[in-house]
């Protein structure tokens, strides 16, 4: 007959407390996706003459519509049936006390300095070049952003 094998007592080692996580916070309801529509010919027209006057511009496309950008920074844009432009603070009151209003391109997400452009200042060529310019100058201010490797 084999020898008998001691039975090893274990002793009893308390538990480590579980590392309590820290809850979470309630997820957000899903915020709802503005309808992309298309800017009607006059509100492209209007942005295409605006844009082509101001010098060292580059043309392109942000959230699927014509913008302007200076330096790599974002200069103006038009969404939807709107124009919107990147202003300074104090241009920012002037444009909202004129009738504008700050940018939001989904309900609640608004871009911190734009201002979207009222009606009849986009309807007005000159009035809708002079905020450009204004964007222009401000834009001009900020530092160059480096293009990324994608």
């Amino acid at each position: 007959m084999p020898p008998r094998k001691r039975a090893v007592l274990k002793r009893a080692v308390p538990k480590k407390a579980a590392a309590k996580k820290p809850k979470s916070p309630p997820k957000r309801a899903a915020r709802k996706m503005p309808a992309f529509t298309k800017p009607s010919a006059k509100t492209l027209d209007a942005f295409a003459r605006a844009a082509d006057g101001l010098p060292g511009i580059e043309h392109r496309t942000m959230f699927g519509y014509p913008s302007v950008f200076l330096n790599g920074n974002m200069l103006a844009c038009v969404f939807q049936d709107r124009i919107m432009v990147r202003l300074s603070e104090a241009d920012r009151v002037d444009a909202i006390s004129t009738g504008g209003k700050p940018f939001e391109p989904s309900p609640g997400r608004a871009m911190r300095e734009y201002v979207e452009l009222p009606p009849h200042v986009a309807d007005d060529p000159s009035q809708l070049n002079g905020w450009l310019q204004r964007g222009r100058a401000y834009v001009q201010t900020l530092p160059k952003k480096k293009k990324t490797k994608r």
